[in-house]
């Protein structure tokens, strides 16, 4: 069974040294510690953790909330504040991101260890409402067919607008609904026309027909921002070139 990834956002090194080793001694993986907001974001982006740690207080410009912010335009990330003396105003703010839980300063070791194996476990039944059925079942050249609820639903190639891989699931959005299904995404690749999709970042696919902007470090489709990985930059900007 895979570890869960932590990233611990704090800019109290000795607190984030503490809650890291903690963690590493429950059997979590840490992805890193991160003082700024800015490279708590890029980090996200690159890792993909599967839960940040965040304080709202951090170095720089920008707080733990900015953070926040920035992350849910790209990825649903569970989130838990680590707060102290947090006023009202400030509460309301980090609400917006939705948080799934608030620690407050000081903390004990047991109240961070309850508090993420809470979290831990609806991340794994949000991860367990999918069911396992949903899979590939067939291609065609202009469409799939997805094994769910015991039935096959057929998904036209052209209505994809993404897809976004998470670990061992596939989540294929169209603008109509999204489906999850149990396939990494080298598989779905495989079944579809390069011609058509391209990867972009090592998480997402894009339907190159749906592309709405395309910037330095991210596209937009359908009024979503996807980010540009640095590896997949050139074959974005060649099939660009070649409209």
């Amino acid at each position: 069974m895979e570890k869960t990834k932590i990233l611990i956002v704090e800019d109290d090194m000795i607190i984030a040294a503490n809650i890291s080793l903690q963690l590493s001694n429950l059997g979590y993986e840490v992805t890193g510690i991160e003082t700024k907001a800015e490279e708590a974001v890029h980090h996200a982006l690159e890792t993909k953790p599967d839960m940040i740690l965040m304080d709202i207080q951090l170095k720089g410009g920008s707080n733990g909330i900015d953070a926040a912010h920035a992350i849910r335009k790209y990825l649903d990330i569970p989130l838990i504040y680590l707060t102290a003396n947090v006023d009202d105003a400030t509460f309301q703010k980090a609400k917006e991101t939705h948080p799934f839980a608030f620690i407050a300063k000081p903390f004990t070791n047991l109240n961070l260890e309850r508090t993420i194996a809470l979290v831990e476990e609806k991340i794994l039944e949000k991860r367990t409402t999918v069911s396992v059925e949903d899979t590939f079942e067939d291609s065609q050249e202009d469409r799939i067919f997805i094994r769910n609820n015991n039935k096959l639903v057929k998904v036209m190639l052209d209505d994809i607008l993404y897809v976004e891989a998470d670990r061992n699931y596939c989540k294929i959005t169209t603008k109509a609904q999204s489906f999850m299904v149990v396939s990494p995404m080298n598989k779905f690749c495989e079944k579809i026309d390069p011609r058509n999709f391209i990867r972009i970042h090592r998480s997402f696919v894009v339907n190159f027909s749906k592309l709405e902007a395309v910037a330095e470090s991210y596209v937009e489709v359908n009024g979503k921002l996807i980010p540009i990985g640095k590896q997949y930059k050139e074959e974005l900007h060649r099939m660009l070139n070649k409209v």
